[in-house]
Order: C-alpha cells, then structure tokens, then sequence
C-alpha cells in the first residue's frame, strides 16, 4: 500500500484535474478500505489543503494558501493539540514572541493566568489573549493586513531590537527542500526573521503537510537549523528530520 503521506500528495494531484472525489473513487483508486479513504480526507480538510463535501473532497483554491480567517474557522483537533504542547512551553516571569498562525491563536486561549509577557503582531493573538486579565500583552503596531491578520511597519523592526525574548512561537505556509521556512507575506516574514534574531529559543509549530505541499510561499523567515524545539502533527520522513540539528527537541502530538 502507498504510504498515508504520499496518497495524500497524489489525493491532491488528482484535485487538480477532476476538482472533485468521491471517498469511493479515492478508496478504489488506491486499493485501499473505504475508512481509510475516509481518514485521508479528514486529514487533508482538517488541514486546509482541501474542503471537504458530501460524500468526498474537493479541492481548494489553487495555488494558494487559504486566507486567515477561513484557515481559523476549521475546526481542528489536530491543531488544538499541537497548541496544547507548545503552551507547556511558556512559564510565568518570561518574555514571548507569537507569531500569526491559526494554531498560534488555539495556543494563544490556553495562557490565561500565566503571568508572563507576550508580545504580537497577530490581531487575533492580541484578541483571544485579551479574554483573560493575564498574561500581559504587547501588541506591534503599523499597518494591518486584513487578510492575514497582522501588523507590520519599519518602526516595528526596529523596535524588536530592543527585546531578547525568552522563546519565539512561529508558524510555516511551508518548508522547502532546503529547509528554510517560509511564509506568504514578506511583511510578516520581516517581522517573523527579526524576532527570530532577538530570541532565545525557537519553536517551530508546523504540520508534517508543509514539508511536502507545493503552494505558493516565497518569504524566507528562518532555516530549520535554527530551530530548537519542533512541534508537529505527524512523524517526520527522515529525510525532513535531516533538516534540524541533532540537539532539536522533536515534538509529536499523541506521544
């Protein structure tokens, strides 16, 4: 049988052409049990790679990353407990940097009454952080893009220079066959690249998929080299565990 991770990536080549599949025709496709046909396609639609309907899949808009907020309406447990693992790893008395990601705002609702400092240019980090009297937060100013729910100006940058942050939480659109992570916007990875700079600590809190996907994400952040703590949702080919530093601590939810 094709191994989950290459079934999927050949589930979504096939989207390309026909837009739509049946769990029927992925199961007979493959030779593979209708369940994990089924399993397949929670996986990818809870993802966001592709929007699940009646009775199968179907694909998501090309060549794109799905915007923000319908990232953030997805429902996902997958998400919910990889936010669980990367709040353990903020304690009172410390300095944080969270980046926007849709994981990072889950990760953001589990720190209430911590009290510790975080600072942010995700608008919805800053929201859902505000729910609770602690921990203190610190919103970056500029200008804010709608879709992706940030802020981002040249006194930011400058600002950040002024901070040595404990830990930075980043997130990734996706990691190319070199390892460097990558976002869509070069506003944000700007942000992103400088926090890295200015910390202590790096986790990276990823999906296994954006080692493999191919949409488009042109902004470098930071290579895998640099990171001292992953955290994902699947365990990593060797090829990709290649990409870090034998001292990374590597992190897989349910284990």
């Amino acid at each position: 049988m094709i191994p989950k991770e290459k079934r999927e990536a050949l589930i979504l080549e096939k989207l390309k052409d026909t837009s739509w599949l049946s769990t029927k025709q992925i199961a007979d496709h493959f030779e593979i049990a209708f369940d994990t046909a089924r399993r397949d396609i929670l996986h990818l639609t809870a993802t966001g790679q592709a929007v699940r309907v009646h009775g199968g899949i179907m694909a998501a808009q090309k060549n794109e990353i799905p915007e923000f907020l319908n990232r953030k309406r997805i429902l996902s447990p997958v998400k919910t407990q990889m936010a669980k693992i990367a709040a353990s790893y903020v304690v009172p008395g410390k300095l944080y940097f969270i980046g926007a990601s849709t994981t990072l705002v889950q990760m953001c609702d589990l720190l209430g009454q911590i009290d510790t400092t975080i600072v942010t240019h995700g608008i919805d980090n800053a929201e859902h952080l505000m729910e609770n009297s602690l921990p203190k937060v610190e919103l970056l100013g500029g200008i804010i893009d709608r879709v992706n729910r940030y802020t981002s100006s040249l006194d930011t940058l400058v600002r950040l220079n002024d901070y040595i942050f404990d830990a930075a939480f980043i997130g990734a659109s996706r990691i190319t066959d070199e390892g460097d992570i990558t976002v869509m916007g070069k506003a944000d990875a700007a942000i992103l690249k400088k926090a890295v700079q200015r910390s202590k600590k790096i986790i990276l809190v990823t999906q296994n998929y954006k080692f493999t996907t191919k949409k488009t994400s042109p902004y470098v952040v930071a290579n895998c080299q640099d990171v001292d703590v992953l955290i994902t949702d699947e365990e990593l080919d060797e090829k990709y565990k290649k990409y870090f530093r034998k001292s990374n601590v590597y992190r897989v939810i349910g284990e």
